[in-house]
């Protein structure tokens, strides 16, 4: 008879207890699917998704502190974050890892914060580890990353831990130390040889980059864009190009935004423009939407092919812009000499920058409207030293030296910070006018600044200086250039030529070609300037027919004025008359002009009347054909024919332009 009661009493005592367990599993799955809501939100961006969630929970576990946490610093609410923490009624080693990564990741300065919570922490695993090593490397904390890391047991530091440290070293430049940890490694992943790639192309050590890239038991997209880019770099195109193909045909590997827009900028750097239709066609076929990064590169090589309409198309296909989508538009129609339609855009520009602005300043300059240059730059809301060194540029190109001078000037008493490129620009503006004087007066303020070791700043030195008469300094300044560039060469070769020292410049170009330097049309003016004025015509021709068949260069038309001059002053006019029949071009007015005085110093009337007729033409105004044949008729005894020329000059009012000499006070 007791026997029933019992059973029943137990049955329900099970039934009561199925019921509980089964709200408790209901409770546990609502709490986890609030958790999983919290993550979502706050990955997205929704923040106040994400705290109402959190605030309408009647149950709340460690997770769900850990996640609001999270939500907070992935938004950028630092102060949030902390302050949920520290409110938080338990907390475990994610908590804490979640924390110390939001520090990490926030300003530097938050690094200190992080140290603290770390050392707090009486249990850590490996993600603390690794969590504060890379927050130290980021910050460029490198050494105190090293002593965490060797306080890391073993177990811990591959590859998550090694891979941060690698990273901090290569970041400040210690590419000896990133090798003393990657060879170190018990255990590597693809992030640990991609930073290595990377590291080494970006130390310009291609040769080491490539045996490791070929060492690698898998690669990623990473691995070879880092790859690829650093061939890119060093200007390697045909290799990084091949690359990318090999990684098409034989890697299991998806290209990505970032792989393709390293490739268009090689396009446009290296002008391929068949390659670069190409890999539009490829972004088309593998259906990828133009984001911002793509999209900026588009339009920055057809801005270098020329193509602005294709790049106002991309332009137009882009559903996010930035600021930097907008600039390089603009900037693809000023560079190809469509300022108004650059301005239409800027005017247009959501939000514009010091780029932005400085950008149309530049291009009213190149049309020669500094008065618009000087509005814009007195409408900038915030001026820096690109945007004063862009009017100071303006006016230097515009020929407008004392203006420049002036702009410079006004600069420094403004206290504006003068860069290399500030001072290279005036020092040009001293050179156009060949006012020693000043130029001295910059290169003191050059020394002051301990600006003296800039290779652009040397440069502008050495044509000040030549271009002074001073030829001595300027040569001594070009000797002191560590690593000298092209234009350093062409820039005393061309001193040296216009001073009258042609030995001395065809001897700098000799030494130029034994240093392994490839000269360009520029340098081809020098030499060719330097045999005229020291009259080698054979070594001048020599110098003339290389340029094709040696430099695969095409003479311009001041190549031929050169040479005309030299044939001409040589006496050889008639072999000058053929050159200028020749040219794949129109002559200029410098090449009749250069034919002219040749046919003054060597009385060809003939010749002079060519030249003059051919001149007039270009030049209406131009009072040497006149003057020149008019003497010669004189020579000639034919003064009827002489006055005739100059009735004819009066009565169609060419004047002769008074001489002048600069005369510094």
């Amino acid at each position: 008879m007791l026997a029933k009661p019992t059973t029943l009493l137990l049955q329900k005592r099970l039934f009561r207890l199925k019921s509980s367990n089964t709200q408790i599993n209901r409770a546990g799955k609502f709490i986890v699917l609030c958790n999983s809501q919290i993550t979502e939100h706050g990955r997205n961006g929704n923040l106040k998704e994400a705290e109402s969630i959190f605030a309408r929970m009647p149950h709340k576990n460690v997770i769900s502190w850990t996640a609001i946490l999270t939500a907070y610093y992935e938004n950028g609410h630092i102060a949030k974050a902390s302050e949920m923490f520290d409110k938080m009624p338990q907390k475990t080693i994610a908590s804490y890892n979640a924390m110390i990564t939001a520090y990490t990741r926030s300003k530097p300065m938050m690094m200190r914060e992080a140290s603290k919570l770390f050392a707090e922490m009486t249990e850590r695993n490996s993600v603390s580890y690794a969590t504060m090593i890379t927050g130290l490397a980021r910050a460029g904390m490198v050494d105190n990353a090293e002593e965490l890391y060797l306080e890391a047991p073993l177990e811990w530091r591959d590859p998550v831990c090694s891979n941060a440290l690698i990273s901090g070293h290569l970041k400040v430049g210690r590419l000896e130390e990133a090798i003393r940890i990657f060879e170190g490694m018990v255990k590597r992943d693809v992030v640990s040889w991609s930073s290595m790639i990377d590291g080494y192309c970006k130390k310009e050590k291609i040769d080491h980059a490539r045996e490791l890239f070929e060492k690698m038991p898998e690669r990623n997209v990473v691995t070879w864009t880092a790859m690829i880019d650093g061939h890119m770099k060093m200007g390697y195109y045909e290799v990084g190009f091949g690359l990318f193909l090999r990684m098409r045909n034989e890697a299991f590997v998806q290209v990505n935004s970032m792989m393709l827009t390293v490739m268009f900028e090689a396009c446009g750097e290296f002008g391929k423009y068949k390659e670069g239709i190409q890999m539009h066609g490829l972004v088309s076929r593998l259906g990828f939407q133009f984001d911002v990064f793509l999209g900026n590169a588009v339009i920055t090589m057809y801005s270098r092919f020329g193509f602005v309409d294709e790049a106002r198309k991309i332009f137009d296909m882009m559903n996010k812009k930035d600021v930097v989508s907008w600039n390089s538009l603009i900037a693809c129609y000023v560079q190809n000499d469509e300022v108004e339609e650059a301005y239409l855009l800027f005017e247009k520009t959501p939000k514009k920058d010091v780029i932005s602005w400085t950008t149309m300043i530049t291009g009213f300059s190149s049309k020669g409207k500094m008065g618009k240059s000087i509005e814009l730059f007195r409408m900038m809301p915030d001026q820096d030293d690109i945007a004063w060194t862009a009017v100071v540029s303006g006016f230097v190109g515009n020929g407008e030296y004392e203006e420049a001078i002036y702009w410079f000037i006004e600069m420094v008493r403004k206290m504006v910070r003068l860069n290399p490129l500030t001072l290279s620009t005036v020092l040009s503006a001293s050179a156009g006018l060949a006012t020693l004087k000043q130029g001295l007066l910059i290169h003191t303020l050059v020394l002051k600044m301990g600006m003296e070791f800039d290779l652009s700043i040397q440069n502008s030195l050495v044509s000040m200086y030549t271009k002074c008469g001073n030829v001595a300094d300027g040569h001594q300044i070009f000797m002191s250039i560590k690593s000298p560039n092209i234009v350093s060469f062409n820039t005393m070769i061309t001193g040296f030529a216009q001073n009258g020292f042609g030995e001395e410049a065809l001897e700098l170009f000799h030494k130029m070609l034994n240093g392994g330097q490839k000269p360009n049309q520029i340098t081809f003016l020098g030499v060719l300037s330097a045999c005229t004025h020291a009259g080698l015509l054979e070594q001048g021709w020599n110098h003339f027919r290389s340029m094709q068949s040696l430099y695969q260069i095409d003479p311009g038309p001041h190549h031929y004025s050169c040479m005309v001059d030299l044939l001409g002053r040589a006496g050889f006019l008639d072999d000058a008359i053929d050159l200028i029949h020749s040219m794949p071009c129109e002559p200029h007015s410098g090449i009749w002009g250069a034919l002219l005085g040749a046919s003054r110093i060597h009385l060809r009337l003939d010749v002079a009347k060519l030249a003059a007729q051919q001149l007039l033409e270009l030049e209406p105004d131009n009072a040497a054909p006149y003057a020149v044949v008019s003497s010669l008729y004189s020579s000639a005894g034919r003064k009827s024919d002489s006055e005739q020329l100059r009735m004819a000059q009066r009565l169609k009012g060419v004047k002769k332009s008074p001489g002048c000499s600069w005369i510094i006070v």
